[in-house]
């Protein structure tokens, strides 16, 4: 067999720095390229040549996926004649395994150079995965559901920072709140114009017209929401004047960022929605998963042949459990790995959340399993129904069938 040389990459904005090792883990050289296409011919040229000297057939190449910094130079490399002729393989690595793996060396300092080592010392060991180039069927549409994925988290993180400003100004409005949708239009316009003082002074048929304006005629009985509202007004705590001013404004600006947050998520998801119609996959016949969910799926999945079996999706989603277990005991709560594809994860998540709600095998899973938990009862049924929904999105995309209801027994 022929020797190999190892090559670890710490990359950065600007500059790379690389350590290569040979089989032994000998040093063979070190050098640092801008990380821009002048740098990376520079360091093809420094790899050739180490190869040519010592001489290997093979190149091993490692960097952590670190942002974005290593999507250029990744595709470079694939791309890459020379490389191709010297059998190379590329990782783009998980930089918790890097961190893992740099946990064996103790009292070890941080420089860019010994990183870039610990990553071609992680190559050498193995069990290191060669990463294959972006799938440019699929890569345009990760990119719209992966950017969605961080939409939906940040209008979260701003409706929790709502509900806190609206506890301050009316501490009795969200568990006395008759909308149906506490951030909707006339929600927002009654807890973002008035003070409960107001509300409990004001005319019930006042606030029934303010509440008609503002509600798109979709609200039902209004003059009994108007009552519930002055009801809860009256028995809400009192804001200190000095903080009303402060509260009001940073309320009427995190509504406000609310609806530019959700008009956004309605652009992304009908791009979303255009561009998976460009890929053939039968999720969507799935009941309770439409064409975003779907998307979210397929972009991260990529080609199914990647994948043996539905237990090698279902990890490399995260979506498996670390058995703990030591001479006779066998842990029975265990943890999710979480090591894997947290956006494949996230959809899986999301998606079998909405399918437990409109199919039936899926609804009485989900039920079995929310009995069995011992806490954190959603959350684990949920999960496990996610794990559920891989086996069948592996089968229907293995196959190009399209889904068919099971009877219950």
């Amino acid at each position: 067999m022929g020797r190999t040389l190892f090559v670890g990459i710490d990359i950065g904005a600007d500059t790379n720095v690389v350590r290569i090792l040979d089989d032994t883990g000998k040093d063979v050289c070190g050098f640092s390229v801008s990380n821009d296409l002048p740098g990376t011919e520079r360091f093809v040229e420094k790899v050739v040549d180490a190869a040519d000297n010592l001489p290997a057939e093979k190149v091993k190449i490692g960097m952590e996926a670190t942002n974005l910094y290593w999507w250029h130079l990744s595709q470079a490399l694939h791309d890459d004649p020379q490389l191709t002729a010297l059998e190379t393989e590329i990782a783009v690595i998980n930089p918790k395994v890097i961190d893992g793996f740099k946990s064996i060396y103790t009292d070890m300092p941080k420089t860019d150079a010994l990183d870039a080592r610990v990553i071609a010392d992680c190559l050498r060991f193995g069990r290191v995965r060669p990463t294959p180039p972006p799938d440019m069927r699929y890569a345009p549409l990760q990119r719209l559901t992966r950017f969605r994925y961080h939409m939906v988290n940040n209008l979260t993180r701003e409706k929790n920072r709502v509900l806190n400003l609206i506890f301050l100004k009316f501490s009795t409005y969200k568990k006395d709140c008759p909308f149906s949708n506490l951030f909707g239009q006339a929600s927002s316009a009654v807890i973002g114009n008035l003070t409960p003082d107001q509300i409990a002074a004001m005319p019930v048929e006042e606030l029934v017209d303010m509440m008609l304006q503002h509600g798109n005629q979709r609200l039902k009985d209004v003059p009994e929401m108007a009552k519930t509202i002055k009801r809860a007004a009256r028995n809400s705590y009192r804001l200190n004047p000095k903080m009303q001013e402060s509260v009001d404004i940073t309320l009427a600006m995190s509504l406000e960022t609310i609806r530019f947050f959700e008009s956004q998520q309605k652009k992304i998801d009908q791009a979303i929605t255009k561009e998976i119609k460009a890929i053939p996959h039968t999720l969507e016949t799935i009941p309770g998963i439409g064409p975003v969910y779907a998307a979210g799926i397929v972009a991260e999945i990529g080609d199914i042949s990647r994948f043996d079996n539905h237990n090698a999706l279902a990890k490399f989603a995260g979506l498996t459990w670390r058995q703990n277990q030591s001479s006779k005991f066998n842990a029975q709560d265990i943890p999710l790995t979480r090591s894997g594809n947290y956006y494949l994860r996230y959809y899986f998540v999301e998606a079998a959340n909405s399918v437990r709600v409109w199919e039936p095998e899926y609804a009485e899973f989900y039920r079995r399993k929310f009995t069995e938990a011992r806490h954190h009862n959603h959350k684990r049924a949920v999960v496990l129904t996610a794990r559920k929904l891989v086996r069948m999105v592996f089968t229907l995309l293995s196959d190009g069938q399209i889904y068919q209801q099971r009877r219950l027994s």
